[in-house]
């Protein structure tokens, strides 16, 4: 039996313990949707720090790449009016909930850690509602990628990845004349969309690709540009080849790693198959920006939004998840993990890969001269209802045979218009 003495050293040695983290102790119940191998594996470390703060880290962990099962259960859980203290929420959809009065500010925490000075604006600016902090970002992925295998396009005689859409079109014949697929490609919407997007920048540029898959701008999304990118990307369906259809993406992935095709475009989470393959950049494959995009980057942010609690422990917790997600300890962790870069743009980057190095580069240049604009693909520039809008037009024009590029663009207008 523990004397009284005994007892009030052990009472006193723990409260002074959460004392010293300058915090009061409390729980976090965190609604996230990383449960493949590295994801689980970062989570972990987060998980790790928060309990070192002297609080409790309630996982609430949902399959599902996408997070469309994670979100479907956040708002049966919302509607209840027991939603978790933190969820993986990304894009529009962090103001739509913060629109809805559910998350809660974190200005202080903000404030005190400098994040307007470590974060690009564009990237703060999804974080925020009504000018105040209500989520904060936990990477980004660069989504205008093209990978190539060196080795295929060696053989098909094609000197390097191309640098224009046009030059990659032309260079297709040789390569399957050489006995290869020119691109490989899943045949799902948000893969069709993803290729898209890519096609809207490198014909566009930034300021077009702002104007029609952010601002959602009728005029671009019905005009002579539109018409050109979809005249473009259509051109690009017979270098794909006839199995396309339903195909996952990493499949695509692993069709440029065993030399079946010589390239894909895809975001920076192919990168980890090539990793997990053995591979190395510049040796075993090839990274670039996606065809005609050098001197702008598509940006994809994990992030986790607040939501309102009312123990005041539990406040705390939250405020120190918030900066410890922004801390370089988890960031390069996660991030080394994940295939992705820090949001930070003030961390070394030594123990990241050439690609990650381009890709780090490529963010703070496009974040201070122009060039940095949000993933309509990946739900970072539009409400769902619109994306949806566009991936159904942009999808059934992919494998129409007789709709024209005009009359998809005047189809995109009208769709997009319709789900406003």
């Amino acid at each position: 039996m523990l004397t009284t003495f005994a007892k009030r050293t052990i009472l006193a040695t723990a409260i002074s313990g959460l004392l010293s983290t300058g915090a009061l102790a409390g729980s976090v119940e965190v609604l996230h949707y990383w449960t493949s191998g590295g994801e689980a594996k970062s989570a972990a470390v987060l998980k790790d720090l928060l309990e070192k703060e002297g609080h409790e880290w309630k996982d609430f962990a949902v399959a599902g790449g996408g997070g469309e099962s994670a979100m479907t259960v956040l708002k049966s859980r919302a509607v209840s009016g027991n939603p978790p203290s933190a969820a993986q929420i990304k894009g529009p959809d962090i103001q739509e909930w913060a629109d809805l009065g559910f998350l809660t500010e974190l200005d202080q925490v903000a404030g005190n850690n400098n994040w307007d000075q470590q974060l690009p604006q564009v990237v703060a600016n999804v974080m925020k509602y009504d000018g105040h902090y209500v989520a904060v970002p936990v990477n980004v992925h660069r989504v205008n990628w093209i990978w190539a295998n060196p080795e295929v396009l060696k053989q098909a005689g094609v000197d390097e990845v191309p640098s224009s859409w046009e030059e990659l079109i032309a260079v297709a014949p040789k390569i399957k004349a050489a006995g290869f697929i020119p691109l490989a490609h899943g045949g799902q919407a948000w893969q069709d969309a993803t290729l898209f997007e890519a096609v809207v920048l490198g014909v566009g540029g930034a300021d077009f690709y702002q104007k029609a898959m952010v601002e959602t701008d009728a005029d671009a999304l019905s005009g002579d540009t539109m018409v050109k990118v979809l005249d473009t990307f259509k051109r690009l369906r017979p270098l794909i080849d006839d199995d396309a259809a339903g195909r996952e993406w990493n499949i695509a992935t692993a069709m440029v790693i065993n030399g079946k095709a010589a390239m894909q475009v895809m975001g920076d989470w192919a990168k980890g198959e090539f990793t997990a393959a053995g591979k190395i950049p510049g040796k075993d494959y090839v990274c670039a920006p996606a065809p005609g995009t050098q001197n702008t980057f598509t940006f994809n942010v994990d992030s986790f939004a607040m939501f309102e609690v009312s123990d005041a422990g539990d406040k705390q917790a939250q405020a120190d998840l918030a900066r410890l997600i922004l801390e370089p300890t988890f960031q390069e962790a996660f991030n080394l993990n994940k295939g992705s870069i820090p949001v930070r743009t003030d961390l070394p980057m030594d123990k990241f890969d050439s690609c990650a190095k381009m890709s780090m580069n490529d963010f703070i240049s496009t974040s201070k001269q122009g060039g940095l604009v949000p993933s309509m693909a990946h739900g970072m520039a539009v409400p769902s209802a619109v994306q949806g809008a566009i991936y159904d037009t942009v999808t059934n024009f992919f494998n129409s045979d007789d709709m024209t590029p005009e009359q998809a663009a005047e189809k995109l207008a009208k769709a997009v218009r319709a789900a406003i």
